[in-house]
């Protein structure tokens, strides 16, 4: 069979000199970027020649979480009603507790800025619409939230930390929490409504995420620091026109992934660098009936020149994939020798995913060692949910079309393991340049494979 290579591209992301603005007069920059695919140009905003609003000028005070929560929010607002505005966190650790954007609104981090947030629930309340694990549901607010917004952004050299001491404990995911999980799931493929959701109570303890933007187009995240998380880090869901750049997220917490792009498109990330406790990119598209429901895959997603210290995988697509999950890029990317990873790329799904996945492209990785493999797809990956409740709804995932080109790995148990299912065989798989110093077991471990090529 004819090898497909990867089309020899020139990869750069070319910032567009012209400027359009929006009704509000927030100038938006469109970024162009080539992939082996045909992606779209991103939309992003510019606040460079917007009002700043000061979080001090509002009665902001350090130690203050009570005035301070208040402040950004009154700061927050008159930045959105002004048509476009920078809300200003000056230098310094400002307690607060929830955080919601609103249009046109860049929260800007000035260097030694730190804005700390606290762990106690009560500052995440009232419930808003949200998700968990790929079910929506009503929660406790992400700590930095934004519902049905355009041109958001989050700047600066500052941090953003999380105090942990309750979602450490919340963590711990007793009986009480999966039997809560549990009666999500069922609403969830009973199809009742999200507002019925109700998932703040004294037993579910659903943690709630750093960063969510839900619903949300034209977003640019740049620059700063991240400490910490109660869950996943920085979830994008339902949105599109997507910027990171220059990230540098630390979070070692329970579930802490990285960068969860849910159902999302039209994505950029680079010159980021992940320290996480899960996956460091973890590509998602909802959890059965939910992504069933909504149609919306998770596509044209491009991530170069990123570094991971520790994760369990640099890429992760699933196991919440429901919806689909197609046109990935992860090009010039480096694994830590010394960090503590499994695979370099994972794609892993269930009989009760469906979805579906298909063109990924990865190019140009530099490895350690890893506990496990280069590449890994397992089609049997059910985690909590084998026992918790039974397989209502039965759907295979087509998983084809993988890419693998020039990825270098010191040492692994095996190059590739891909167990797909008897039913429905994974297809079109191909190896280019890839290799490790050391193999522990076996080069490739493979069951229900169509076209497997791999060449030097």
């Amino acid at each position: 069979m004819k090898t497909i290579a990867i089309p020899c591209l020139l990869l750069l992301t070319l910032l567009l000199s012209s400027y359009k603005k929006n009704e509000n007069g927030v100038p938006l920059t469109k970024i162009q970027v080539q992939a082996p695919f045909s992606i779209p140009e991103i939309t992003v905003p510019d606040f460079g020649t917007c009002k700043t609003f000061s979080i001090v000028d509002f009665g902001a005070v350090l130690g203050d979480k009570q005035k301070n929560s208040l402040a950004i929010a009154k700061a927050i607002s008159a930045a959105s009603e002004a048509g476009g505005g920078i809300v200003e966190i000056t230098a310094g650790e400002w307690l607060t507790g929830q955080v919601h954007l609103k249009s046109n609104v860049n929260l800007h981090l000035n260097k030694g800025a730190v804005l700390l947030f606290d762990d106690d629930p009560k500052d995440y309340l009232p419930a808003v619409n949200t998700s968990w694990e790929g079910m929506e549901c009503m929660n406790y607010s992400p700590l930095i939230y934004a519902w049905k917004c355009k041109n958001i952004a989050i700047t600066g050299e500052g941090t953003i930390k999380a105090k942990m001491n309750l979602w450490k404990v919340w963590g711990a995911r007793p009986r009480p929490h999966m039997e809560s999980l549990k009666r999500l799931y069922n609403m969830s493929y009973q199809n009742v409504p999200t507002e019925e959701r109700l998932m703040v109570n004294d037993t579910a303890h659903l943690r709630p995420h750093l960063i969510q933007f839900n619903r949300c187009e034209n977003i640019r995240l740049e620059g700063f620091s991240i400490i910490n998380s109660p869950f996943w880090t920085i979830h994008m869901y339902l949105s599109k026109n997507i910027l990171l750049r220059k990230l540098n997220v630390y979070a070692h917490g329970h579930n802490n992934d990285g960068f969860d792009p849910e159902m999302s498109q039209n994505i950029l990330v680079e010159d980021c660098q992940f320290d996480q406790g899960d996956d460091a990119i973890a590509i998602k598209s909802g959890r059965n009936q939910e992504g069933w429901r909504i149609q919306v895959p998770t596509k044209n997603l491009v991530i170069q020149n990123c570094t991971v210290k520790n994760g369990h995988q640099l890429i992760a697509i699933g196991s919440e994939l429901s919806g689909g999950i197609e046109n990935v890029y992860v090009h010039d990317c480096v694994v830590n020798d010394g960090a503590k990873m499994f695979h370099v790329v994972f794609i892993k799904t269930n009989e009760r995913m469906g979805g579906y996945v298909n063109n990924i492209y990865i190019k140009n990785i530099k490895a350690g060692k890893m506990d496990l493999g280069i590449l890994g797809i397992e089609t049997d990956v059910l985690y909590q949910w084998k026992n918790l409740v039974p397989t209502y709804v039965r759907k295979l995932t087509p998983i084809k079309n993988i890419y693998l080109e020039n990825i270098k790995a010191t040492n692994v148990k095996f190059e590739s393991r891909i167990l797909g299912q008897k039913e429905m065989p994974v297809e079109n798989i191909f190896m280019k340049n890839v290799a490790a110093d050391t193999i522990r077991d076996k080069m490739q471990i493979h069951e229900n494979v169509i076209n497997f090529t791999k060449t030097k």
